[in-house]
């Protein structure tokens, strides 16, 4: 069997998983399921071009998914217009401050080594005014905007846009700050870049949870709008109605399907141009650099490649790619739950479908990302299933039939494991393997 052949198997078996939840549990819940995969098949591309291309350890993809979420309610929340006249412009001001900071404290440190250890001193100098002038400024702000309708405001609000319009400011977001961390942390040892990148998503994820003039921190943000329309809408209408009658189904149903669809549509598109894009990049000359580098560091040093900036541009790539994929969640999610962003779903899981699908493989990388998802989510009705099965021959009061029933949930981590020991004992290289060209 040849690649392709073995790669449209693949796929082909994932489909009839998908349809077999859509005649078993309802359409409804597939179609769920495969706005989801297409989200993780998308963050999965993103670490596969950090590390599948240029074998950056980086596990801080966390951090990169929950700025795309924050990009979600800056461009499509509604403003509060009470919190922008009590401290917005404390805010804005405490911003500017802080850039002129970052500035000054750049040309200071380029522009002065001249003065040898005089130049610490001063940089720092300049940090700690900065600083201090940022806090005085948005402190006070910052008190008086969570002040204003705490329970159902409480933060300034976004700019009231589509909220399809986030899908790129979350990449634009991601990709600022993957530069910021890569300046800081792309030097470092594999090990400790991963430590880096982690400990960095950990304190983008708490400012998010605690800065409530931002993102109402664990109040959540609700009610955002949607790209798609919304369920009440269709069913209120003559000619839905009409139309879901000729097909043999009722207004509700038929809604709820045609706007996961919608959504389907929509991340599918994502998904395709983000696919093609990743695969021309990966064929071209460029492409064949990052592998180079991936590779043997040392060897495309002494070819003249400059690493640390390849390194640094494709952690940015890459990364962008991650804050789409998390302002599309936010979008699907119509909300946005700061406490939601847990090192395990955001980060070893889009490792494993990378790992499961091939690395250095965008194939490979989606098929992962649906595969993971799929299993993750099926495991525990799967289980729950298995479990009523074997204990079926029960008392219905015995205590061990109720543990394992209990223990029904954690079917998913066991399921993870014994799915990534068979793959990586029969394929170790992932299901999809990278094509060496």
């Amino acid at each position: 069997m040849t690649q392709s052949q073995r790669t449209t198997l693949l796929f082909a078996g994932m489909a009839a998983l998908l349809a077999f939840v859509g005649f078993g549990q309802g359409w409804d819940v597939a179609l769920l399921l495969l706005n989801m995969c297409i989200i993780s098949a998308i963050m999965a591309l993103g670490v596969n071009i950090q590390w599948g291309y240029a074998g950056l350890f980086s596990i801080g993809s966390m951090g990169f998914a929950a700025l795309g979420g924050l990009a979600g309610v800056i461009v499509s929340a509604k403003p509060v217009p009470g919190a922008w006249q009590a401290g917005g412009l404390g805010v804005i001001g405490g911003l500017i401050t802080a850039i002129v900071t970052i500035v000054l404290g750049v040309m200071a440190w380029r522009r002065l080594a001249h003065l040898g250890r005089w130049r610490y001193w001063l940089t720092a100098l300049i940090i700690l005014v900065g600083f201090i002038g940022m806090r005085s400024l948005m402190g006070p702000a910052i008190a008086a905007i969570e002040k204003v309708d705490p329970a159902a405001a409480g933060y300034l609000g976004g700019m009231g846009l589509p909220i399809i319009l986030s899908w790129g400011v979350g990449g634009i977001l991601a990709a600022a700050a993957a530069w910021v961390v890569g300046k800081v942390s792309l030097g470092l040892r594999s090990d400790y870049l991963a430590i880096a990148t982690l400990g960095i998503s950990e304190i983008i994820v708490f400012i998010m949870k605690f800065e409530d003039w931002l993102t109402r921190g664990v109040k959540n943000v609700t009610g955002l709008p949607r790209p798609v329309p919304y369920e009440v809408d269709l069913i209120a209408s003559p000619a839905f109605q009409d139309w879901a009658t000729s097909i043999g189904t009722n207004a509700t149903a038929a809604a709820s399907i045609v706007v996961k669809l919608c959504y389907a549509g929509l991340f599918s598109a994502v998904l395709v141009l983000v696919l093609y894009l990743s695969e021309v990049a990966l064929r071209s000359p460029w492409g064949r650099m990052m592998r180079a580098i991936r590779d043997n560091e040392a060897a495309a040093a002494a070819m003249g490649k400059n690493v640390t900036a390849r390194h640094l541009q494709v952690f940015i790539l890459g990364s962008a790619v991650v804050g789409i994929a998390g302002a599309m969640l936010t979008t699907l999610d119509g909300q946005f739950t700061p406490t939601s962003y847990q090192p395990l779903r955001f980060t070893f899981l889009i490792w494993v479908m990378v790992i499961i699908g091939g690395s250095g493989n965008n194939l490979g990388a989606v098929l992962g990302g649906f595969v993971i998802w799929f299993f993750w989510i099926e495991a525990e009705p799967l289980g729950l299933w298995a479990i009523n099965l074997i204990t079926s021959g029960m008392a219905e009061d015995s205590a061990l039939r109720e543990h394992l029933l209990d223990s029904a949930a954690y079917m998913r981590l066991l399921t993870m494991g014994i799915l990534l020991l068979v793959v990586l004992r029969f394929a170790p290289r992932g299901l999809i393997p990278e094509v060496k060209r």
